[in-house]
């Protein structure tokens, strides 16, 4: 089954982390991406640029409205997705917590959907 794991955590120059100060945590990430490839569980991760860098778009006021930035004012961010395929919630929560952001951040753990080629949606089991 495969689990999206969304990691939220402080973007590093809020939380007055430096360039520098960011080495160990490439290292610990890197590592992490290895250990689950290795355990043939990597579907795909993506880290996502600063939130600076997004543009939000909604129709929710009947009008299209798009801004740089994200809507909402928050001190945690959506960083970064890991999809991994394993066998259960239980394995996708161990995998969760051996990633580096359980340390200073929180990480939802959701089951996906794959679409196919039939137009139909499935759990991914």
């Amino acid at each position: 089954m495969r689990y999206a794991l969304l990691l939220n955590n402080p973007e590093p120059a809020d939380a007055g982390i430096t360039e520098e100060d960011m080495e160990p945590a490439r290292a610990a990430f890197d590592a992490y991406a290895k250990a689950l490839e290795n355990a043939g569980a990597l579907v795909t991760v993506d880290i996502l640029q600063p939130v600076a860098a997004s543009t939000t778009l909604t129709l929710r006021k009947g009008s299209l409205e798009i801004q740089d930035g994200p809507f909402a004012d928050t001190k945690e961010q959506l960083n970064g997705v890991f999809v991994i395929d394993v066998p259960d919630l239980d394995a996708a929560l161990a995998w969760a917590e051996k990633c580096p952001t359980a340390q200073y951040g929180v990480i939802e753990v959701r089951p996906t959907a794959v679409f196919f080629a039939d137009g139909q949606w499935r759990n991914s089991q």
